[in-house]
């Protein structure tokens, strides 16, 4: 049971409820040692309570009081202290560890529009949140926190800090795989989609649904629902395509030169996907900073034609020696982005010896592309050259104006997401500078992030909660080089963000939800 008084046109009240997810997930109450209260009679008496909702005045004289004040901001759980958020992002539930009580004023411009009394736990109510943060687009809130701890009993209140909200809006939508962070083996895996104007979450394909295999390397075209990318592995998988909403399953490994598809960029038109088509293989270490190394003893681009459904290859972007990745268009279609490595192994690559991924290193190159065609240009441009600059460069995504690439950079190879040093950079293209982005990055992995559909805001995932998990992180972008502190994706119960046992991966914005025929989507996969 959890405990909350909201101040509500100046009243205030108390609500219990039951935390009901605790009850559905027997795994996370054994991973939290009370699998004691895990019993029918126990349930039964909880779920009772839940169907009723406890309503009451509270005294608010245990809030008032307080015999400290400190000149540090309090440290809570997620950090939403001084961050920048769209005017249309979900409430901001925080937690503050060790507090037997907390409350939370927060205001705007010295008028009070919240003020939350609970146990560690702040939760704002959704409606009002979103109308208060419409109402003050443009202008911050400051929140001023009071906690009742064992070290502080009689209570302390820190420096308030602030909140700013942007009037920039967000895509209401994101797309991500939710999978175990294992490294060798997995049962459950799936692409889900969040709306972060609120906390509704639901899957769009789980590997429940195709024999479990495994589902990956989905790709929205222009942030449209409608028209999406992804791979099923396994028995009875394939790509499958969602042209205009109409799906279908593709064997493109049997199409023109019969390689496989790996990561996909959809061409603005919706006519094309270009794929790298790459033969992959991992190492594992026992004593290691990184525990598994990820790379590619080959790989090259080929053009899916979505209309024809045939397949399109260029000689240049297919011989052994270059090994092309992580292909990506600019937003007005007219050049690709991609990553290369050299290789000057005459010997059969597959046979390498373990160590040579350590001086693999990708540069980063743009060709042009004739959407009338489907063919490459002449040209080729090295935009970041890794033996002139160094690192290794992976998943480049230019800004929707054209003008900012965004990347990520690590050692070497093509697997950011298990090198501890793998961040984020940026260039100008009109200028060639390199933008500093030490605000985005951690002492853990950063790494794969995209723009939303109006520039404004991006999405990366962090190992840096506790250097194992993925989760997701926003920050806000001005249009001339600057972005804000990243704060983490808001969550209805904050303790969701360490109770998940999954890791977030491949976070793409999308406009508005994708409607899925569970059904027939499973229909695709029948063996």
């Amino acid at each position: 049971i959890r405990r909350r008084v909201y101040y509500v046109n100046d009243c205030y009240y108390m609500v219990c409820k039951l935390e009901k997810e605790v009850f559905e997930n027997p795994a996370l109450i054994e991973i939290n040692s009370i699998t004691s209260m895990y019993n029918p009679n126990l349930i039964s008496k909880f779920l009772l309570m839940l169907s009723t909702l406890i309503i009451s005045y509270s005294c608010s004289g245990d809030y008032d009081n307080y015999s400290e004040t400190s000149n540090e901001k309090p440290v809570i759980f997620p950090d939403y202290t001084d961050i920048t958020i769209p005017v249309n992002i979900a409430p901001l539930n925080f937690k503050m560890s060790g507090a037997k009580q907390i409350r939370a004023q927060v205001f705007v411009n010295e008028k009070q529009v919240f003020d939350i009394k609970s146990d560690s736990v702040i939760e704002f109510p959704i409606e009002d949140w979103k109308e208060q943060i419409k109402s003050y687009a443009g202008k911050d809130l400051f929140i001023t926190l009071t906690a009742w701890t064992s070290k502080n009993p009689d209570g302390i209140r820190y420096k308030p800090f602030n909140i700013k909200i942007s009037q920039d809006k967000i895509d209401p939508w994101i797309a991500y795989r939710l999978i175990p962070p294992g490294y060798e083996l997995w049962k459950r895996m799936g692409i889900y989609q969040r709306n972060i104007t609120d906390f509704e979450e639901e899957p769009i394909v789980t590997n429940d649904q195709n024999n479990g295999g495994c589902v990956n390397c989905h790709n929205f075209c222009k942030y449209n629902p409608d028209t999406w990318v992804f791979h099923a592995r396994g028995e009875g998988g394939g790509t499958i395509v969602t042209y205009k909403g109409v799906s279908r399953k593709v064997a493109i490994e049997k199409k023109g030169p019969q390689k496989g598809a790996t990561y996909p960029a959809w061409h603005p038109s919706g006519r094309y996907i270009v794929f790298s088509s790459n033969v992959t293989r991992q190492n594992f270490y026992g004593i290691s900073r990184d525990k598994i190394e990820v790379f590619d003893t080959e790989s090259d681009l080929i053009v899916y034609d979505v209309l024809k459904d045939n397949v399109l290859t260029d000689p240049r972007f297919t011989e052994r020696h270059n090994w092309e990745t992580f292909p990506a268009f600019s937003p007005d279609g007219k050049n690709l982005y991609y990553c290369v490595a050299h290789s000057n192994d005459e010997s059969n690559n597959a046979n390498r010896k373990p160590t040579f991924f350590w001086d693999l290193k990708y540069s980063l190159c743009r060709v042009p592309f004739d959407e009338t065609t489907g063919k490459f240009g002449e040209q080729v441009d090295t935009i970041y050259s890794a033996y002139r600059e160094g690192g290794s460069v992976s998943f480049p995504r230019i800004s929707p104006d054209g003008r900012y690439l965004l990347y990520t950079l690590a050692d070497c190879a093509t697997f950011p997401i298990q090198h501890v040093e793998a961040d984020l950079k940026m260039k100008d293209l009109t200028t060639g500078d390199s933008i500093n982005t030490n605000i985005l990055n951690s002492e853990y992995s950063d790494s794969y992030h995209s723009w939303s559909s109006n520039g404004k805001w991006i999405i990366f995932s962090s190992k840096r909660v506790d250097g194992r998990y993925t989760r997701l992180f926003f920050s806000h972008f001005d249009g001339k080089g600057n972005f804000t502190k990243p704060f983490l994706l808001p969550q209805e119960d904050p303790e969701h963000n360490m109770a998940r046992l999954n890791a977030y991966n491949i976070p793409e914005f999308i406009k508005a939800k994708e409607k899925v025929d569970k059904d027939k989507m499973a229909n695709y996969f029948h063996v």
